[in-house]
């Protein structure tokens, strides 16, 4: 049997790197989409209900993400992490290229709304399987030393995803101005989704099973249906369930404020042009890009737990004055942005690190899609509706950064309830970083050792 030290070889660590990286960049260009037209989304869906009808169909494809992890997450603990990988991505990608091709309310009325809240359940169902999926196969595929390094990337296509849909957004109305960017132009953005999907379904045929995959495999411990895993993840890993959905929550509320609320937040309570607030997105953005890799190589040193534990405290100190520094013109906002998504990467550039590695491999897709998906559908898919409601009821634009200091803190709770894994294996049956675990992958690596 292959010791745990084994280092993989590199061409294959590379096209798991961009098999993964690419179907997350097509989730989040997707919810990059509709959030940066959502002033689009409202004119030509919602004339008579506003921007709460644009936010309610934002937080609906979110809804059927938890349905969407019970049902791909144990399925891909039984028939392994790359096929379903592979179904994710198109069921994703179609789903968003559908949305360029929609009429519009002034066209058929209120049927428009309908076929948009389809395409958004079905794009919530598939990506309720892709996260989960994606970051469990970079965290086993990637060596163990430097699983947060490699594992970085996976959230580095979080960014480019949004970057390149606000990129793309950006360039449009600068083309073709406000006026055509209303009638047809948000459309283009949905179009693009379809062809990146397809990119990224090529890549992941290409994709072996991942190495502790095929482990369980060998060993037949992964026999049994879907039905079967999902029974034992909800008995008998429970607390790692609870503790990731609050540290779900705390990065969530952090993420959709300043990736997905943010240009909304810069128009309508800011005062800029939403040419000015898409531009001023993009370069927090690519400051956040710069810092990614280096967050998951310093916590493959240092550990996930002060990483996170580093990143709630800064929030918690910096939310408030850095939303001031943001009401004080483009430049300031531009400095107020990038330090709070600095300081926000050291939780994102170690999730794929951190999140599978708090369950054993043969409920490991099913308990990060599962508690990943509860928790984000939750406080991800609200995000944009309870900040606008948060600054509509109070009248107070540093809401926001209360909501977020919030979430912190709980985070920092849930913390100290995370068994610290960097450097240790994500093999066996067992929770890894755990005393049984160690003493199940020396047996697995020696079988004459006693366990």
């Amino acid at each position: 049997m292959p010791s745990h030290e084994a280092q993989p070889d590199k061409s294959k660590l590379r096209r798991a790197i961009t098999g993964s990286a690419v179907g997350n960049a097509t989730e989040w260009f997707d919810y990059g989409a509709f959030a940066y037209v959502a002033t689009e989304i409202t004119d030509n869906f919602f004339p008579d209900f506003g921007f709460v009808g644009t936010a309610l169909v934002f937080a609906i494809s979110f809804i059927l993400r938890p349905l969407g992890g019970i049902f791909w997450g144990p399925l891909g603990d039984r028939i392994g992490r790359q096929r379903v990988l592979a179904l994710t991505i198109i069921m994703m990608a179609a789903a968003t290229f559908c949305v360029g091709l929609l009429p519009t309310y002034h066209d058929i009325g209120f049927w428009a709304v309908i076929l948009l809240v389809i395409l958004r359940v079905i794009q919530g169902f598939s990506t309720g399987g892709e996260y989960g999926g994606a970051a469990t196969y970079m965290a086993e595929t990637a060596p163990d030393n430097r699983r947060g390094f490699y594992g970085s990337f996976l959230e580095f296509g979080t960014i480019v995803g949004f970057t390149a849909a606000i990129g793309v957004v950006f360039a449009t109305e600068s083309i073709i101005g406000a006026e055509a960017m209303g009638e047809w132009g948000w459309r283009i953005p949905f179009l693009i989704g379809g062809p990146i999907g397809l990119i990224g379904l090529y890549i992941r045929t290409k994709l072996e099973e991942t190495p502790v995959f095929q482990e369980l495999d060998q060993e037949e411990q992964v026999a049994g249906g879907a039905g079967a895993a999902l029974k034992d993840l909800v008995s008998l890993f429970w607390r790692p369930i609870v503790t990731l959905m609050a540290l779900v929550a705390a990065l969530n509320i952090a993420n959709y404020t300043l990736l997905t609320y943010m240009p909304t937040y810069l128009t309508q309570s800011a005062g800029f042009e939403s040419t000015d607030a898409d531009l001023l997105v993009i370069f927090g953005q690519v400051a956040m890009l710069i810092f990614i890799p280096i967050a998951g190589a310093l916590s493959d040193k240092i550990g996930r737990k002060p990483m996170w534990g580093a990143s709630f405290i800064g929030l918690i100190i910096l939310a408030v004055p850095m939303f001031l520094l943001i009401g004080q013109g483009f430049w300031p906002a531009v400095i107020g942005f990038s330090v709070l998504g600095i300081v926000y990467v050291a939780q994102l550039a170690t999730i794929s690190a951190t999140f599978p590695a708090m369950f054993p491999s043969q409920v490991r897709y099913g308990g990060m899609a599962i508690g990943y998906n509860i928790s984000t559908a939750l406080f991800g898919g609200t995000a944009l509706y309870v900040n606008d409601a948060l600054i509509g009821a109070t009248d107070n634009n540093l809401m926001p950064a209360f909501y977020m200091i919030a979430a912190s803190v709980v985070g920092l709770i849930a913390l100290f309830f995370v068994v610290e894994t960097a450097g240790k294996s994500i093999r066996g049956t067992e929770i890894p970083g755990t005393p049984e675990s160690e003493a199940e992958i020396s047996e697995m690596d020696d079988p004459t050792q006693p366990a």
